[in-house]
């Protein structure tokens, strides 16, 4: 059954959910470079239309990726809970849209709700939204979770402590360590992107961290973010590992190309619960979430792995995945990919806060590298909006790099101190067994002691 609408006397017509959802997105450079997007602002308008009259049902009937073809998609039909869905079940995607953003809406409802929704229902209904809607739909939306902090209570924002250096030198690192503790980062994760994949230079870095972490008793947890197979080498080997990492994707084809299928996921999700490495936290139970997951529109599309999807809805359906493993952290990486995915500020910005509501809305605890390229069309300026914003919808985390300049990867993102300007300006605090750190004695220690270090001294810091 196609899909048809007529604006200003031109009939438009779409053959299948997956030509819809495409011409129905707000504009970005990666559909249009896969040739998928609408070839006018009238065309996609009227595909927004058509999109406002689908029945939800149509997407438990409809696969944009098929059955037999993609364990994504599998995973995604056979998880759904239709009890969860009954709530919803006869509304349209407009109607959902405007449920979400009615008082009905609680935020007991919208948890109880997730399990029913499919990733292709979600990015659909966010595809009718504007910004203030992406933003006033996921604030009513809390997910928390556990490890040695807890991470996305309500007035709370926590920072990645992202101390990355070309060279794996452990003074580098440690220099950025200090600089973001010092500052108040570092409640979500601290998290290296290590410039190679060896086994020996992973388990190094993480016994750098865990040293760091005992010396002084900060409660936090650590990950080095080699491949997740590089991860359980180490882990096996009895490097102390605390949140395994992985890049997904909403494709079996695009995940293959990470290396990763949901199979070896389930494995690395299972070996990180045998170490229970969590801790009692301020509510007093323990930390059990042990996987941190990174994902960004574009991804499949890149690998070749798209099968003529829009990148929006591929990326909710890498949520799928996320979700099916209990993760302590999501975050998408929203203009790390580059301008032939999303040219310039206001295609990052829609973006980000898309992801973000939708793997809200899926029920994941959603951060965001607020990020860009320096060959995209975009700056800080245009960070600053979409960190304010994402602050404003209750995003859990965001990164936190020096001088929002990451060497390493070679991109820019947030720094300590824009952690620090939103988290003032909004009225939030760090997570509140980090908040208790920063006012006790460990702090204090690690505050004189780094009072009298010097260059030359610095890797003692992690090593003494």
């Amino acid at each position: 059954m196609s899909f048809t609408h007529t604006i200003g006397g031109i009939r438009y017509s779409c053959a299948d959910l997956r030509e819809l959802l495409a011409k129905a997105t707000p504009e970005r450079s990666g559909d249009a470079l896969a040739g998928i997007a609408a070839q006018s602002a009238e065309e996609r308008v009227a595909a927004q239309f058509a999109l406002a009259d689908v029945a939800l049902t149509r997407f438990c009937e409809e696969a944009v990726v098929p059955y037999e073809e993609d364990e994504v998609t599998r995973l995604i039909v056979d998880a759904h809970d239709e009890a969860a869905f009954a709530p919803v079940r006869s509304l349209t995607v407009g109607e959902l849209r405007n449920w979400l953003l009615s008082d009905e809406a609680t935020a007991e409802r919208l948890a109880a709700l997730a399990p029913g929704l499919t990733p292709e229902m979600v990015a659909a209904v966010s595809k009718l939204m504007r910004l203030q809607d992406l933003v006033a739909a996921a604030r009513k939306i809390c997910v928390v979770t556990r490890f040695r902090t807890t991470v996305g209570l309500p007035g709370r924002l926590s920072v990645r402590l992202q101390p990355n250096h070309p060279t794996d030198d452990a003074a580098g690192i440690a220099a950025s360590i200090l600089d973001g503790l010092l500052l108040g980062a570092g409640d979500a994760v601290i998290g290296i992107n290590p410039a190679g994949d060896s086994a020996e230079t992973t388990a190094h870095l993480l016994r750098l961290i865990d040293a760091l972490r005992r010396r002084f008793a900060i409660p936090t947890q650590s990950c080095v973010l080699a491949h997740v197979t590089t991860q359980m080498k180490v882990l096996e080997a009895g490097a102390p590992v605390d949140l395994i990492f992985q890049s997904i994707a909403g494709t079996e084809a695009a995940n293959r190309s990470f290396g990763v299928n949901l199979a070896l996921l389930g494995e690395a999700h299972e070996a990180g619960r045998k170490l229970a490495r969590g801790a009692i936290c301020a509510d007093g139970s323990v930390g059990r979430n042990v996987m941190y997951f990174e994902t960004g529109q574009g991804s499949a599309l890149s690998a070749n792995a798209h099968h003529g999807v829009d990148q929006q809805t591929l990326e909710a359906r890498a949520y799928a995945v996320a979700r099916a493993f209990d993760p302590m952290l999501v975050n998408t990486v929203v203009g790390f990919i580059g301008p032939e995915y999303l040219y310039n500020g206001k295609q990052i910005t829609r973006a980000g806060l898309e992801d973000h509501f939708c793997g809200k809305l899926l029920g994941l605890p959603m951060g965001c590298d607020v990020c860009y390229t320096n060959h995209a069309e975009a700056d800080q300026d245009d960070m600053d909006a979409l960190l304010t914003l994402l602050g404003a919808a209750g995003v859990n985390y965001i990164m936190g790099i020096p001088g929002a300049d990451d060497v390493m990867l070679n991109y820019q993102s947030t720094s300590f101190h824009d952690a620090l300007y939103v988290r003032r300006v909004l009225g939030l605090r760090p997570a509140p067994e980090f908040e208790a750190w920063l006012a006790g004695e460990g702090f204090a220690r690690l505050r004189l002691e780094a009072s009298h270090l010097d260059s030359s001294r610095l890797e003692r810091l992690l090593t003494a």
